[in-house]
C-alpha cells in the first residue's frame, strides 16, 4: 500500500499536476434578534480566500497568485496593524467578523471607526429611555452613533429623527442613512443603514445588533430610510 501511495504521489509530481484540498473555515454564529446568522463565507475580490490552519489565532489569506501571507494573532484586539489601504492582507478580524454578518466583501468594510463603535456597544441591552452601558434604546443609540462616527447632533427620539430626514427609497439607501420601522404606532424604532441591507439597532430582544431589512418582522415594519438634510448643530 505504501509503494502505491509513493507511486500516486510521483505520478502526479512528475507529471506537473497539484492536488490542491480546500478547507472550509468553521464561524461561531451569532445570534441576533429572533434568528441566528447566515453561514455564507465572506466574499472576496478577485477570488481571494481565507483558510485556518491548526491554530485557531492563525490567518493565511491566499490570493490567485499563490502568495500565502501568515499573520499570528495571539490578541487580536489589541494587536497592532498598518493602516488599511485597500489591500487584503492589512484586512483586521474586525472586518472579517463584520463582512461574515452582512454577507458583503471584506475590503468594503472600510469605516472601521464605525464598526469599531458597533463592536464596542455590541449587545448593550435594551432599556427604554437609556443611554449608556447599562442600557440604551434604538433613537439613543443612532443619537450617539451619529454624533460619535459622523459628527452629527440629531434630536433624541425617533419621531423627531424622522423629521429632520429626506426620505429615501430601500434602494438608495447608502452606510450612514437611518431606517425607520412602525412597531407600535407611528415612528416608533430607527437604526443605522450598514449595506446589502443590513442595519445596527437597540432592539428591544437583543440588544444592539445587526438585522436585515429582508427579515419577516422588519420588512412588514419598515417605513421609510432616512438621510439628514436639515440643519443640525455639528459637534465642535
Amino acid at each position: 500500500m505504501k509503494h502505491l501511495f509513493f507511486v500516486a504521489v510521483a505520478s502526479g509530481i512528475f507529471s506537473g499536476t497539484t492536488i490542491s484540498v480546500k478547507a472550509q473555515t468553521n464561524v461561531n454564529i451569532e445570534k441576533y434578534g429572533d434568528r441566528a446568522l447566515s453561514k455564507n463565507s465572506p466574499k472576496f475580490i478577485e477570488g481571494i480566500e481565507i483558510k485556518p490552519e491548526a491554530s485557531s489565532h492563525t490567518i493565511i489569506i491566499t490570493n490567485e497568485t499563490g502568495t500565502v501571507n501568515r499573520e499570528a494573532i495571539s490578541n487580536p484586539t489589541n494587536v497592532k496593524r498598518p493602516v488599511y489601504s485597500g489591500n487584503i492582507e492589512y484586512c483586521s478580524p474586525l472586518q472579517f467578523k463584520y463582512a461574515m454578518m452582512t454577507d458583503m466583501e471584506v475590503e468594503s468594510i472600510t469605516n472601521l471607526s464605525l464598526y469599531n463603535f458597533i463592536n464596542d456597544w455590541w449587545a448593550t441591552r435594551y432599556k427604554f429611555g437609556g443611554d449608556d452601558r447599562s442600557g440604551i434604546d434604538c433613537s439613543a443609540f443612532t443619537e450617539k452613533i451619529l454624533s460619535t462616527i459622523y459628527q452629527i447632533k440629531a434630536p433624541r427620539t425617533a419621531k423627531d429623527q424622522y423629521k429632520i430626514c429626506e426620505k429615501i427609497a430601500v434602494a438608495n439607501l447608502v452606510e450612514g442613512d437611518l431606517v425607520f420601522f412602525n412597531t407600535r404606532g407611528g415612528i416608533s424604532h430607527v437604526g443605522l443603514y450598514l449595506g446589502n441591507n443590513f442595519f445596527v439597532h437597540s432592539s428591544v430582544s437583543g440588544g444592539v445588533t445587526i438585522s436585515s431589512l429582508t427579515d419577516d418582522y422588519y420588512s412588514k415594519k419598515f417605513v421609510s430610510g432616512g438621510r439628514i438634510i436639515a440643519p443640525v448643530t455639528p459637534i465642535p
